[in-house]
């Protein structure tokens, strides 16, 4: 995407990590005020529908290829596919806050706000480009408690569904 955009890859990443955040604060606001909207023009806020485009170029471009999409309302962009598999990995918040704590080697504080914050993220992207809530079952095919299963059984597991 930065490629495309003509822009750092820094600022690709710094866009797609804090778009979320910006747009939950925006929605759980009461009322826009023009103060609002001007600052969130002037951090790229409002300049964020040029990278959900670029975004879904990609994943569209990569899906021909059978590419595999982490997030990026992968399962939206692609619904239209009936070669796509669709799979939200999740499981209780408890299990998951303790997988990032082994996986990441932080504190119980620190992966609490980074499951918090990913999820509120994810969920206003969601919201906020497809109008779409991304819990709902209805987007997947397969919903996995990624806490409970090995990463090569949810491996085996998603090739069998896609083999069939």
């Amino acid at each position: 995407m930065a490629e495309r955009l003509a822009v750092p890859l820094a600022d690709a990443l710094a866009h797609d990590e804090s778009l979320g955040d910006a747009i939950g604060r925006l929605a759980s606001s009461f009322a826009l005020l023009p103060e609002l909207a001007g600052a969130m023009a002037q951090a790229g806020v409002l300049a964020g529908e040029d990278y959900r485009r670029e975004t879904e170029a990609i994943i569209r471009a990569h899906a021909d290829d059978g590419a595999v999409v982490l997030g990026r309302a992968g399962a939206l962009v692609l619904r239209d596919r009936p070669d796509a598999l669709h799979v939200r990995l999740d499981g209780p918040p408890g299990r998951r806050i303790e997988r990032v704590m082994e996986r990441q080697g932080v504190g119980r504080a620190e992966a609490e706000r980074l499951r918090r914050d990913g999820d509120r993220a994810r969920e206003a992207y969601v919201r906020h480009f497809y109008g779409a809530d991304a819990r709902d079952p209805a987007l997947y095919h397969l919903v996995v408690d990624s806490t409970r299963l090995e990463p090569a059984a949810i491996v085996d597991a998603l090739a069998a569904a896609l083999r069939r």
